[in-house]
């Protein structure tokens, strides 16, 4: 039996996985919450398939995206960066990553975690929206304006309301499933 997928994963094996196994799951990890952040603002103005097709590099250049490193990156590790033909070498995003983790970092003294500090917004239950097609999926909403408002404030970049509402997407804030997409189906709201 053919599994009904959201169209646009559709025809690509490495979006069909991602999207099989990763997209809409809700995720409470710091350090994969911060893998996204870094994904979805390096994404800005590019193809997600892009960034999938990419991701190891970034993984590999990143330390596995290890926040408390990456906070302490300075100009030579930017430069280093920009060498490396793996990952998407523009250097605002670049400097944004390490600014993220420093913000990042700040987040999680101030709250415990940035998985309580980004949950708290949904009170800790993801969103199970009721899309039938693909063009009713908004590219941002008012969570995801004021949750980019706030993430601004606190000295976060390249994470404007659409970047936000692709991050909510990908780490199950949201669960913009299709309804006739098998996920839709098995993945209720959920509560942590």
């Amino acid at each position: 039996m053919t599994k009904i997928r959201c169209d646009w994963c559709v025809g690509d094996e490495l979006y069909e996985n991602y999207h099989d196994s990763e997209w809409g799951e809700p995720v409470r990890n710091d350090r994969k919450l911060f893998e996204f952040l870094v994904l979805e603002s390096f994404q800005a103005g590019l193809s997600w398939i892009t960034i999938l097709k990419k991701r190891d590099n970034f993984k590999q250049a990143f330390e596995d995206f290890d926040y408390t490193k990456i906070a302490n990156y300075n100009s030579g590790k930017v430069e280093e960066l920009l060498t490396d033909s793996g990952i998407i070498r523009h250097r605002a995003k670049i400097e944004a990553t390490i600014q993220n983790a420093k913000a990042f970092i700040e987040i999680q003294n101030e709250f415990g975690s940035f998985s309580d500090y980004i949950w708290n917004f949904l009170n800790h239950r993801s969103k199970l929206n009721q899309f039938e097609f693909l063009d009713e999926v908004p590219a941002q909403t008012e969570l995801s304006q004021r949750i980019s408002k706030d993430l601004k404030k606190r000295g976060f970049k390249f994470l404007g309301p659409t970047t936000v509402y692709a991050f909510m997407q990908a780490v199950g804030l949201v669960n913009d499933h299709l309804t006739k997409c098998f996920k839709h189906k098995k993945a209720p709201e959920n509560k942590f």
